[in-house]
């Protein structure tokens, strides 16, 4: 089994920024692809970003150019940096990841909450 924790969210103004982690632990060597998932009240969970073993990162249009996601294998840890935040950022965001081995399991995090006040 996979564990994944988040941490680093919390309440900041607009333009601020934050910095999110995921903790990897469990049976690592079955970790592939992760990804950053973020979900605000009433509306479906969407992707915002993701990072593959060797490090090619994907982002969702509407984070481009503002947050960076990145891991560190020696920490086995995977980091989203969120810089000029917008209200519309505020939700849970989770962390996500791929069983390597098996396509059919995937791993989540118990979710950290971020709020962009106005």
């Amino acid at each position: 089994q996979v564990q994944l924790v988040e941490s680093g969210g919390g309440l900041v103004q607009a333009g601020g920024s934050l910095r999110l982690s995921c903790a990897v632990s469990g049976s690592i060597f079955r970790v592939n692809g992760m990804d950053w998932y973020r979900q605000a009240p009433g509306k479906q969970r969407e992707l915002v970003a993701s990072i593959t073993t060797g490090g090619s990162a994907n982002y969702a249009d509407s984070v481009k150019g503002r947050f960076t996601i990145s891991r560190d294998n020696a920490k086995n840890t995977v980091y989203l940096q969120m810089n000029s935040l917008k209200p519309e950022d505020s939700g849970v965001y989770y962390c996500h990841a791929d069983d390597a081995y098996d396509l059919r399991r995937d791993y989540w995090g118990q979710g950290t909450q971020v709020t962009v006040s106005s």
